[in-house]
């Protein structure tokens, strides 16, 4: 975890539930390295388009989750 590019949302507190990654027009594969620290974390995550995460986060905002996103923007 020590180099993660997600440490401040590993680290959040209170700890964040679920992590919504949102890769632009289409879904990706996450480099593993990343998925292990977001695992270790205990958080669950979900990786989709960009305007997919967006509407899954404010579902599960509105539910009162525990939820961050990470977005790639769409042009």
């Amino acid at each position: 975890m020590k180099g993660s590019s997600f440490l401040d949302v590993l680290k959040a507190d209170p700890a964040i539930e679920i992590l919504l990654i949102g890769c632009g027009i289409r879904a990706t594969l996450i480099k593993a390295d990343i998925l292990a620290d977001i695992k270790s974390a205990g958080i669950a995550f979900e990786s989709m388009d960009t305007g997919a995460a967006c509407r899954t986060f404010n579902v599960l905002m509105s539910e009162d989750r525990r939820v961050a996103a990470a977005l790639i923007p769409v042009g």
